[in-house]
């Protein structure tokens, strides 16, 4: 592969460094090359961010003939380090009933236990994600939005921090089973050197501040890679490491997945960020080729709650024989903490005795359900609970339908379903995102809402992180990308597919405006190229188009300038302009301006 002049330019560094990598823009084969040009001598450390990861990764540094390159994750690292030279036990993690019963926790009302073992839970996840030494040193009170939760730890605050360090001292002595999150935090405690001479930190936006330090205090070269507009995981604690250290930054900024007009998109979702002091870190650049065939079908939904209603809407409608869910279809049954959608409904329908989560059978009702959620955040179990009450008792018949028709083979699907988060990483030939996913309304009006410049930094930092989402969805299209006009920052029905309807022309007859164009381009002064163009010569017939010439077009089109016009302002045919303009869904093939 022919590498561009920003991979060059990391190929030529030998130090500290930070590659800020947009959206299919080449980073594995970055790092590949990157590690082929280093002394063949030299120990080399790739750290994945997940096993998947971490598998493919393997097989490219394999074929590539790098046998110097060790593949692991931040957690295999510390399992390594720390599970493997003790007699720990691991446990995934522990539900709020069961910390309850190993901590003692007795309230004298069970409920109150119940919301207290489940911040004790969060506690114990954010402190081991941190890069502090002791949990004294955190305010667990900072990571809560809600203001009922809030209300909630603030009352109870002394407890959940004495509970977690009682949790924590359990886990260290080998009382109690430990978590994954533990042993990567003992793993940071305890200072390791590793004996590498290069150290590749991969999807450093979403890394944990525990493994940051880690990385940090190593003297091997350390570069970090990741894009800043794709951290998704701050409710896990994550930080956005590109941003923590201050090492060189070098940019990927083509995207070899898509062409300008899916980059274009991309780039106007990324200016919502100036609503929130955050400007785009690098302009995105199509370098994809458009016209491709599409084999793969996805469906994107930024909540379980969408996607399945969704799912069985398309399914009833009928056209598709195979289904397929990202991440399997039975994990969007079930809540972070193991309670079932099926369990939820027993609770709804009050067959307390059928139900198996204990938690959920603690409830009695509905009600109090909602209570316990309202005072956790817990918001899967908030999904779930919306589930129920939209489907009822057809619920059951309705999953198990999508069950009989799901493949385990994703190409064989006529539909791919899945949320932001399970598919990041992925791509599709296609992809239509539902209408759950932030807008640059609601986004001035969370801010508002919020208290603008004075809101608090968590609130903050969710706001971009649902913007870095839409922006994930968006990204994981190769030819075709299908937006709700309430989502669309260009509010054109649909790019790179089929053209927009008259009908939906005149009900969002504004794609976008932009500060750089306030007037008609009739009104402008003739610039050289369009000199050029009226004698007759059109200096850009042929030239591929790029996100300037794009955002041009549209707002010409909007101020209602003449096919003559535009393609005398673009210095192109008028033919060119409009079959672009076709292409864009501004208008009908058969109609002319």
């Amino acid at each position: 592969m022919q590498l561009t002049p920003e991979q060059e330019r990391i190929l030529q560094t030998d130090g500290n460094l930070v590659i800020n990598a947009v959206a299919g823009s080449g980073k594995t084969t970055t790092l590949i090359a990157y590690a082929g040009t280093r002394p063949a001598q030299s120990r080399i450390l790739y750290l994945a961010f997940n096993r998947t990861v971490r598998a493919e990764a393997q097989q490219k540094f394999a074929a590539a003939g790098l046998s110097n390159v060790t593949v692991a994750t931040a957690h295999s690292l510390a399992f390594d380090y720390v599970v493997k030279r003790s007699n720990y036990q691991v446990v995934a993690g522990y539900k709020s009933y069961e910390l309850c019963g190993l901590l003692g926790i007795d309230t004298g009302d069970r409920h109150t236990d119940f919301i207290i073992g489940n911040h004790v839970g969060k506690f114990i996840s954010y402190f081991c994600n941190s890069a502090v030494l002791k949990v004294q040193q955190l305010n667990y009170a900072d990571v809560i939005s809600d203001a009922k939760a809030k209300i909630f730890v603030d009352n109870f605050y002394s407890l959940i921090e004495q509970f977690t360090r009682e949790a924590l001292a359990k886990m260290d002595k080998g009382e109690i089973a430990i978590t994954h999150d533990f042993y990567l935090k003992k793993f940071q405690l305890s200072q390791p050197v590793l004996p590498y001479d290069y150290i590749l930190f991969d999807e450093g936006q979403d890394a944990s501040g525990a493994m940051l330090a880690v990385f940090l205090q190593q003297p091997a070269i350390r570069v970090i890679t990741g894009d800043v507009h794709q951290q998704i995981y701050g409710w896990r604690y994550a930080v956005n490491s590109l941003q923590q250290v201050d090492f060189p930054m070098y940019p990927l900024s083509s995207s070899f997945r898509f062409d300008e007009e899916i980059a274009l998109v991309a780039n106007k979702l990324l200016g919502w960020k100036k609503h929130l002091q955050q400007p785009p870190a690098v302009k995105i650049t199509g370098a994809g080729q458009p016209g491709g065939m599409v084999h793969t079908r996805a469906t994107l939904g930024r909540t379980n709650f969408s996607l399945l209603l969704n799912a069985i809407a398309q399914w009833q409608q009928g056209g598709l024989s195979k289904i397929y869910f990202e991440g399997n279809i039975s994990s969007y049954t079930f809540a972070e903490e193991g309670a079932s959608l099926y369990d939820v409904l027993s609770l709804y329908n009050g067959k307390t005795g059928a139900i198996k989560d204990k938690l959920i059978a603690d409830m009695g009702s509905i009600t109090a359900l909602e209570a316990y959620i309202e005072k956790t955040e817990d918001h899967s179990l908030g999904i779930m609970v919306e589930v129920v009450k939209e489907f009822g008792n057809r619920l059951p018949g309705l999953i198990s339908e999508l069950k009989s028709n799901h493949t385990t083979v994703k190409e064989e699907a006529d539909m791919i379903f899945s949320t932001v988060h399970r598919c990041k990483g992925m791509e599709y030939d296609e992809v239509t995102l539902l209408k759950d996913f932030i807008t640059e309304e609601k986004l001035k009006q969370y801010i508002a809402q919020s208290g603008g410049d004075a809101m608090t930094p968590v609130m903050h930092n969710r706001l971009a992180e649902e913007v870095n989402i839409l922006y994930v969805a968006v990204t994981r299209a190769k030819q075709r990308l299908r937006l709700p006009p309430e989502i669309n920052p260009l509010q054109s029905i649909e790019l790179a597919g089929q053209p927009m309807m008259a009908a939906a022309r005149a009900a969002y007859p504004h794609p976008f405006r932009s500060n750089d164009y306030q007037h008609s381009a009739a009104d402008e002064p003739m610039t050289p190229s369009r000199k050029a163009f009226s004698s007759g010569k059109a200096p850009n017939s042929g030239k591929r188009w790029n996100a300037e010439d794009l955002e041009l077009l549209e707002q010409l089109y909007l101020n209602g300038s003449g096919l003559k016009a535009m393609a005398a302002a673009l210095a192109r045919g008028e033919k060119a302009v409009q079959m672009k303009l076709v292409s864009l869904g501004l208008i009908e093939e058969d109609e002319y301006l």
